[in-house]
C-alpha cells in the first residue's frame, strides 16, 4: 500500500453494543449539531438508530432538532406504528414523517445502523441547478465514499422517497435526495452525521470550483489508485465499481467492471 494511505487504514477496534439511554443522547447530540450547522431549519429533519429486529428509535414529527429531549424519541416497529406507552405528556407523539425512507435503508443494507435525513442547503441547490455532487473531484471523497449520487425526485414524506434510494442506497453512504436534502447511513448516528457534513463539505467545495469555472476532475491515474484502496479495504460495494468506472474513468482491473 502508498504510505500516502496509511493513515486512511480502517480501524479494527471490535463495536461495543449501546444502552438505548445512550443512543437517546447520541441522536440529540447530532440532532443539536444538524440545528448549529444549519442543516436543517424549522422541524425538518429526522434521525433513526436500528435497535434490533423490527425496533428503531427515531425522533418525533413537528419537532425542532435544536430543542428535541432523549425522552422525545420515540420506538416504532418496521410498519412504523409506535412501540410501547402511549400515555402522559409524550402520548401524542407521532413517527418522523420520513420514517419509510430510513426503514428502506435498513432494509436494503444489514450492515447500517443509523439514518440521517437533512436538508444542507448547498447541496440541494446544486440538484436543482443540475450539478451533481457524482464526479471525481475530491479524493477525500473518493476514499470515503465512492460517489455521492443524485436520486430521482420523489414528494417530500411520500413512499416515492423510499422507492428513488432503494438501489442507490444498496452501492452508497451518502445520497443528494433532489430538490429535498439527502440522506446518510452509517454503523452509528454519529458516522451518518459526519458522512453527512462530507457530503455538503462537498457540494460547498463543487459550488466554488463552477463559480471559478475550472471544474477539473482528478486525474485518472489518481482515481485508480483511491479506487483500489476502497477495494482493498473491502470498501467497494457490488455495483460501486462500474459507476466510478463511468463517471470518471479508471484503469483499475477488476473482476466485474462492466466499462469496457
Amino acid at each position: 500500500m502508498s504510505e500516502t494511505l496509511i493513515r486512511y487504514q480502517r480501524s479494527a477496534a471490535p463495536k461495543a453494543r449501546k444502552s438505548e439511554q445512550q443512543l437517546r443522547q447520541e441522536i440529540v447530540q447530532v440532532c443539536q449539531m444538524l440545528w448549529q450547522r444549519q442543516y436543517v431549519a424549522a422541524n425538518d429533519g429526522n434521525v433513526s438508530v436500528r435497535l434490533g429486529p423490527d425496533r428503531f428509535l427515531c425522533t418525533p414529527s413537528g419537532y425542532s432538532k435544536g430543542l428535541i429531549q432523549p425522552d422525545e424519541l420515540i420506538i416504532v416497529d418496521g410498519e412504523v406504528e409506535v412501540v410501547g406507552p402511549s400515555y402522559g405528556p409524550k402520548r401524542y407523539l407521532r413517527p418522523t414523517s420520513e420514517m419509510l425512507l430510513h426503514l428502506e435503508a435498513y432494509r436494503q443494507r444489514p450492515d447500517v445502523d443509523a439514518v440521517v435525513h437533512a436538508h444542507p442547503p448547498i447541496a440541494i441547490a446544486l440538484s436543482i441547478a443540475g450539478i451533481s455532487l457524482a464526479h471525481c473531484l475530491i479524493p477525500d471523497v473518493v476514499l470515503g465514499l465512492g460517489l455521492i449520487p443524485t436520486s430521482d425526485y420523489a414528494t417530500p414524506a411520500s413512499r416515492e422517497g423510499a422507492e428513488v434510494i432503494r438501489e442507490l442506497i444498496k452501492r452508497y453512504d451518502a445520497i443528494v435526495l433532489q430538490r429535498h436534502g439527502s440522506v446518510t447511513v452509517g454503523g452509528s448516528v454519529l458516522e451518518a452525521y459526519l458522512r453527512l457534513e462530507k457530503l455538503e463539505q462537498a457540494a460547498q467545495i463543487t459550488k466554488t470550483v463552477y463559480e471559478l469555472r475550472r471544474p477539473e476532475p482528478l486525474p485518472q491515474a489518481e482515481v485508480d489508485k483511491l479506487v483500489a484502496w476502497r477495494e482493498q479495504q473491502g470498501l467497494l460495494r457490488p455495483g460501486q465499481y462500474d459507476d466510478i468506472c463511468v463517471v470518471c474513468g479508471i484503469n483499475h482491473q477488476a473482476a466485474d467492471c462492466g466499462c469496457d
